[in-house]
């Protein structure tokens, strides 16, 4: 598996159209969300010239996972679109935080017989260490995400720490959490 990583100026324009098609294909062909969006290309207002992206290639080089980092100084995910997620807490809004989103490793080329799994565990694991790493490196302490239940067991069960920020909510039928990362904690756990 390789990692690209870097915003729309550091990655090709050919690896970022594939990674734009590639997101179309799992988010909304295959996982169904329900997106504003050009057919074959997903996309919104958080993607601009200073968001950073992990790209995860297999060695045919198509894509197998991707997220999105966006430092919380700026408009971002949770902030706009996901605020209630936060219920009582507030909204962070620093260059040492930054939110984890669009995170998935479903592979588009298995067969559509295969339960989709976004968060197929091997990929999503490294892709979620390359992710802490990049932060990490553009100034980040902390990542901010919102995560189905299923993501926050995941991370357990692979060794990272994780809190909660809020209680669970359901929206749009699907129990949602955000979640903090502790990105030193974090990168200390994986050199142990």
């Amino acid at each position: 598996m390789k990692f690209t990583a870097g915003n729309t100026n550091a990655i090709r324009n050919e690896l970022y159209e594939q990674l734009m098609s590639y997101r179309y294909e799992v988010f909304v062909a295959r996982l169904g969300w329900e997106l504003k969006t050009e057919i074959g290309w997903e996309a919104d207002e958080f993607d601009h010239r200073d968001t950073q992206y992990v790209i995860a290639q297999d060695e045919l080089g198509r894509i197998t996972g991707c997220a999105r980092l966006l430092p919380t100084s700026k408009p971002y995910l949770l902030e706009k679109i996901f605020p209630e997620l936060m219920q009582d807490q507030p909204l962070p809004k620093s260059n040492a935080v930054w939110e984890l989103s669009r995170f998935t490793s479903l592979n588009p080329h298995e067969t559509q017989t295969q339960t989709p799994n976004q968060f197929s565990s091997e990929t999503a694991i490294e892709l979620l260490r390359e992710c802490i790493q990049v932060a990490w490196q553009h100034g980040a302490r902390h990542m901010i995400t919102v995560s189905p239940l299923a993501i926050e067991r995941l991370l357990r069960r692979a060794g990272f720490t994780s809190q909660r920020a809020a209680p669970p909510k359901v929206i749009g039928g699907y129990p949602l959490v955000p979640c903090w990362l502790d990105l030193q904690l974090n990168l200390q756990s994986r050199s142990e």
